[in-house]
């Protein structure tokens, strides 16, 4: 199953047709909001609202690993993050559509980033971190519809909730940053933890501050403008995805732990054993 955690301005999606929603508890406490089940294109769909219902969770203040534990609990095995994103290239003009396969974490340590520690030890290869399939799949759907969209591009995560100087949207530029956000680390590296598939569908709102024209410079009320005004492209898009997957328990990102974890299973707790066989489902 598919879940879809919605970012900035998507906090419902229109043509999800609800059955449930579930409150969940999680060994992390509670995930950002209630998780909604539904069917989407005569498929389960499992949605989450990342910032929670009404928007009341700075990126620092969200609980990914809830968030994440939530979605494996009910099934899910592939993730879409979608997020509004700042653009590095002018390539990459507002409204447009970006898939990273890679990502740089600018954030400071004040969000919990993994499942592992206190006891439990496990080194995860983020070589790469996005599903091959599933991007190639949004790839495909964005083409059907016509949409633009920019593949393999990477993405800088800042801590936020401030956005950059233009210092900083300078260096980002010149180290090989093309897109800039907040939310998608550690989401990216705790979903590859649980050995799930994941991909951020990114919305360009901006062109950061790079750019010598103070007009272009990000703005909270121009960001949450474009992305209303993209939403009904976005879902879309995740309709025909959603159409089309297919659970593959043979892609990469379903084995990321094997041979990741070096605290025997001996050692562990009865504590650590459960979240150890959580995470390997």
């Amino acid at each position: 199953m598919i879940g879809i955690i919605g970012g900035t301005g998507l906090y419902q999606m229109d043509e999800l047709q609800v059955t449930a929603v579930r409150e969940v508890t999680t060994p992390f406490g509670p995930p950002s909001a209630p998780i909604v089940l539904g069917m989407l294109q005569g498929r389960n769909v499992a949605f989450l609202a990342r910032h929670g219902l009404h928007h009341g969770l700075l990126p620092s203040e969200i609980n990914y690993r809830g968030n994440i534990w939530a979605l494996k609990s009910l099934g899910v095995r592939t993730i879409l993050g979608v997020s509004a994103v700042g653009s590095l290239r002018e390539a990459i003009r507002p409204g447009d559509l970006a898939l990273p396969s890679q990502y740089l974490d600018f954030t400071k340590g004040l969000r919990a980033s993994t499942f592992f520690g206190r006891g439990l030890v496990g080194h995860v290869s983020m070589a790469n971190p996005t599903c091959r399939y599933t991007t190639t799949l949004v790839a495909n759907a964005a083409r059907g519809l016509e949409l633009t969209l920019h593949e393999d591009k990477t993405h800088a995560v800042i801590e936020g909730p401030r956005f950059g100087t233009r210092a900083e949207s300078h260096f980002l530029r010149n180290n090989g940053a093309d897109l800039v956000g907040m939310t998608s680390v550690p989401e990216v590296f705790l979903a590859l933890e649980a050995q799930l598939g994941y991909c951020t569908i990114g919305v360009a709102t901006d062109y950061d501050c790079w750019l010598d024209d103070s007009a272009h410079h990000v703005s909270a009320v121009e960001v949450a403008k474009l992305f209303r005004g993209n939403l009904e492209r976005v879902q879309q898009l995740l309709a025909h995805v959603v159409a089309e997957y297919q659970d593959d328990d043979r892609r990469d990102c379903r084995h990321t732990l094997a041979g990741a974890i070096m605290t025997a299973r001996e050692r562990m707790t009865g504590e650590q054993r459960a979240l150890v066989s959580f995470l390997t489902q």
